[in-house]
């Protein structure tokens, strides 16, 4: 069992009960923290290159997408969030033996995998940022350097930097105060930098449509089955025989990245933080009113506003607007230096692939040049003429940064938990500070990515998308679990409400998990699932097989 919370906490906690609505919000802020943590890493590479390309593909028809998403999965935490604060237990630990031994290590392996991966797009986007954004001329290809030097100096300072904040939190006590302390800095930074660039461009000659961007924020699920409106026309100006090409190509993508916004709102590895980081500071049944301030103040609220910023961003200056230096003013090629050579490669690739039998058109071109990956360099570049040098490059880069930092070191500390808890460790010392490595495995990134950095987020998301249900599953049946919740278990309305909410949540990402697996795996893809649950499902039924035995 957890030991009790500290009594000042609970007594700050009774006396904010009994005071005005101004100091009791205070002290809740001051207690607040895990919501912080999940902030700080659903704020990554991961939820900007989602952001960014909604905004590119989709415009702003998709803002609704990220913060129905995030409400998702601030249900799934609050449950499992509630099942921690009244049990005490280690949450798998009671997994392993209250529910399925399989979904345990299915949801510790998958978490651990998660973080591996997600730390590589981490690495990628901040050395690009960092290149290309704030220190060009020291970091760039043609810096003191040179381009392997480039890319690994700030590599060996992001991993320094990310190991030595990580490995204070596994002191525990002040190292813990002083990592949430500093992540809850670069969670505000973060927004800051974000709501500079917006107020800059809202303030521009062009301005900002924000009648428009209301609109977005109205859930619209056509997207997953048509082109956004902004193509359509060109579309049809196409050969015939180009329709189904661009379609099938446009659908594809924003389907990707759809999946890969809802997946950086909240991923599987998040699902394992936030239950050991209610446990580390010693929250019990009195703080569940506390969990559900802080996924609301710490969580929702700083990404909901960021996020958004940058689909905004991302559509005013790139739905629907040609790459420059592909075109020229009569639509015909032109390729320039404004497009890089990789744009460049795109470009000429989309082109090459139109189906046989008739040539390009003026339209096909330009569709070309609209779908060719953007990268951070690219939106700075597109901003600076409207907000300036400091806010389009220097503070949107730093925005950028932090978003990296933050989360490269939250994934360091998972990789840590996952590695204590299946060896049946403390959550300190070497085991800690060794496990914590594994996630060291993104400063790979920058050497295996030749593509845009941003890009890589993207089939990064969609992997750990297809994830996600072992954590949705496993916490609803925690919730419906009486031997593990005792009198805690909700009853009555408050049940069914739960169930409806977390079952929902459940259809959907299981769904949509579903259809990305068979997308991205076929055959192999569904079976390796099937096998997977059917292990959980059998193991299940020889427990229940030995229950009476066992009497």
């Amino acid at each position: 069992m957890n030991p009790p919370p500290p009594s000042d906490d609970v007594q700050l906690l009774r006396a904010a009960s009994q005071q005005p609505l101004g100091p009791r919000l205070r002290t809740y802020l001051k207690l607040s923290g895990p919501g912080w943590l999940q902030s700080a890493i659903t704020l990554g590479g991961g939820s900007l290159s989602g952001s960014l390309y909604l905004g590119v593909l989709g415009g702003f028809g998709l803002l609704w997408l990220q913060p129905v998403a995030m409400i998702m999965g601030i249900i799934m935490l609050s449950a499992i969030g509630y099942v921690v604060m009244t049990t005490g237990r280690r949450p798998l630990q009671a997994i392993h033996e209250q529910v399925n031994p399989v979904l345990a290590f299915g949801w510790a392996a998958a978490s651990l995998i998660a973080s591996m991966v997600w730390a590589m797009p981490q690495y990628s986007l901040a050395i690009g940022v960092l290149q290309q954004n704030l220190l060009p001329d020291l970091l760039g290809s043609a810096g003191p350097f040179g381009d392997l030097g480039g890319k690994l100096v700030p590599t060996v300072a992001v991993l320094a930097f990310s190991t030595y904040i990580t490995w204070n939190y596994g002191k525990g006590g002040r190292g813990v105060q002083l990592y949430e302390l500093i992540l809850k800095i670069m969670v505000g930074v973060i927004v800051l930098c974000f709501a500079g660039v917006i107020a800059r461009l809202t303030f521009s000659a062009q301005g900002l449509d924000w009648g428009k961007a209301l609109a977005g924020l109205i859930p619209n699920f056509g997207l997953l089955v048509r082109p956004a409106d902004a193509f359509l026309p060109l579309i049809e100006a196409t050969n015939l025989a180009h329709h189904a090409y661009w379609r099938d190509f446009i659908v594809d993508n924003q389907r990707d990245v759809i999946v890969a916004a809802a997946a950086t709102a909240v991923g599987i590895n998040m699902t394992f933080l936030f239950p050991y980081s209610i446990l580390r500071r010693g929250w019990g049944r009195e703080f569940v009113g506390l969990c559900r301030f802080d996924l609301a103040t710490g969580m929702f609220i700083p990404f909901v506003l960021a996020t958004s910023f940058v689909v905004m961003a991302a559509a005013s200056q790139f739905h629907a607007v040609p790459q420059p230096g592909l075109l020229d003013a009569a639509g015909n090629p032109a390729l320039t230096g404004a497009a890089s050579p990789r744009q460049i490669k795109e470009y000429e690739s989309l082109v090459a692939g139109l189906p046989a039998g008739a040539g390009a058109t003026a339209a096909d071109r330009q569709l070309a040049a609209m779908l060719v990956t953007r990268d951070a360099s690219h939106l700075a570049a597109a901003l600076e003429p409207l907000t300036g040098a400091f806010f389009g490059r220097i503070i949107f880069g730093f925005g950028v940064l932090g978003m990296t930092l933050s989360t490269i070191t939250l994934l360091m500390l998972i990789s840590g938990q996952v590695i204590c808890e299946l060896l049946g460790r403390k959550q300190t010392g070497w085991t800690f500070k060794l496990g914590s490595l594994l996630a060291a495995s993104g400063a790979l990134g920058p050497f295996l990515w030749s593509k845009a950095a941003f890009w890589l987020a993207v089939p990064t998301s969609v992997f750990a998308f297809i994830l996600m249900p072992i954590a949705y599953l496993t916490f609803f049946l925690m919730m419906n679990q009486r031997q593990l919740l005792g009198d805690a278990m909700p009853r009555g309305g408050s049940r069914w409400t739960w169930n409806l909410l977390m079952g929902t949540c459940l259809l959907v990402v299981s769904g949509a998990s579903g259809f990305m697996l068979w997308e991205k795996g076929g055959v192999w893809g569904l079976t390796a699932a099937a096998l997977f649950l059917g292990s959980a499902a059998v193991v299940d039924l020889r427990r229940r097989l030995m229950r009476p035995a066992k009497a």
